[in-house]
């Protein structure tokens, strides 16, 4: 098989909307956290009025939520940074990072949450009577709380990020807490305090099932899980569409945060110049990032030969280069007139051996090109890696 791989090419480029996709996940995070403040101060303030702990312990899990705001805003500005040489794949995983820590405070929250609520439960605290001024924020604060909800994930799918993703769910978490209060508070004015635990131990499991998928999630992408594979079929297929492309082979991809890193090798007519095989790459690249806009980066890698599934090139023995082949040949060839009368030596470097074609001006008197090649190959027999030789009239292709 060949033995010249082609050579590979970089594209790096960021889509030209980053800038607003960051400044819209710092909007909708900005707007969450204002928010999550007036809601928590509210509760808070409330539940020592009324005399309700678990009003009390609510405001705590809306102050909870201003945290991992402050994080998210950090993770997304980090995040979406360009590539550095430090970097060069950019910083993708910081949300990847961010994504697998708010996971765990999930868990954390839903675990506290279930917690408490079993050890009121079995304790058979008596909870007093709330009113309607508690009950009426705690309905506002549900509002609100869903509200911020269905906004942030509005935008987390827009800017495709998970980590938005993931702190909507945290918003929506504190929603749940809510309406577990609110369950709780409602049940307590009519005189059954126990409802308050049960429907909170409830919440405490669905939190922590959106943070094990969070964890899982970005726990995948740490480890360099590939795209779905209905995704990679379509890419393999978008790049053998592209004319003058015989083939696709070794399609890899990775994710890095909201987008993918994409590797793939093209196969090419064999005596096309470095050139066109390079245009024919740079054109499947073009085609790929326009069907696929999450890819941050495209290294494709040209081969003259379906080389899938064989060892490695480097890993084999080489082939002689131009420099070692020229005086080879002249030490062979220094007395034949097709090799003195040379313009121009082209090499191809397929199935494990070297064609030589050689251009020629002119040629002794009465020879034929036909002739001159076979008077080439009669003196070369030696050399192995020989393969195909022409002989061809002309200036050559330099």
């Amino acid at each position: 098989m060949a033995h010249a791989h082609g050579h590979h090419h970089h594209h790096h480029a960021v889509p030209p909307d980053r800038g607003a996709q960051t400044r819209e996940a710092h909007k909708v995070t900005l707007i969450g956290a204002v928010i999550d403040f007036v809601v928590g101060v509210a509760k808070m303030v409330t539940g020592f009025m009324v005399g309700s702990a678990a009003l009390v312990a609510d405001g705590i899990h809306s102050f909870s939520d201003i945290l991992t705001d402050v994080f998210v805003l950090g993770a997304t500005h980090f995040g979406r940074q360009e590539p550095d040489s430090n970097h060069p794949y950019g910083h993708g995983r910081i949300e990847t990072l961010a994504t697998l820590w708010l996971g765990s405070v999930l868990i954390f929250v839903a675990g506290g949450i279930a917690w408490a609520s079993l050890i009121r439960l079995v304790a058979g605290e008596p909870i007093p009577a709330p009113g309607l001024w508690a009950i009426g924020i705690a309905v506002i604060a549900l509002g609100a709380k869903e509200w911020i909800f269905r906004y942030t994930m509005r935008v987390a799918r827009r800017v495709n990020s998970r980590l938005l993703e993931a702190n909507a769910w945290h918003s929506r978490s504190d929603a749940l807490s809510t309406v577990v209060v609110l369950v709780g508070l409602v049940a307590a004015q009519f005189g059954a305090g126990w409802m308050d635990a049960v429907a909170a131990i409830v919440v405490g499991v669905m939190v922590g099932q959106v943070g094990g998928r969070l964890l899982w999630e970005s726990s995948q992408e740490l480890i360099d899980t590939a795209l779905p594979e209905a995704e990679r079929r379509e890419m393999q297929a978008v790049a053998e569409r592209v004319p003058g492309v015989r083939g696709v082979h070794d399609l890899r991809t990775r994710t890095l945060g909201s987008q993918a890193v994409l590797d793939l090798h093209i196969v090419v007519p064999p005596r096309v110049t470095v050139s066109e095989a390079h245009e024919i790459g740079n054109e499947a690249s073009r085609r790929l990032r326009e069907a696929f806009p999450l890819l941050a980066d495209v290294t494709f890698h040209i081969d003259p030969e379906d080389d899938a599934g064989e060892t490695e090139h480097s890993l084999r023995p080489g082939l002689p280069l131009r420099g070692e082949v020229e005086g080879m040949l002249e030490q062979t060839w220094q007395e034949v007139p097709a090799w003195q009368a040379r313009v121009a030596l082209d090499l191809h470097y397929l199935d494990n051996q070297v064609d030589v074609s050689i251009f020629v001006n002119a040629l002794p008197e009465g020879q034929s090109l036909t002739q001159a090649a076979d008077e080439l190959r009669d003196a070369c027999r030696d050399l192995t890696w020989v393969g195909c030789l022409r002989v061809w009239q002309g200036p050559g292709k330099g």
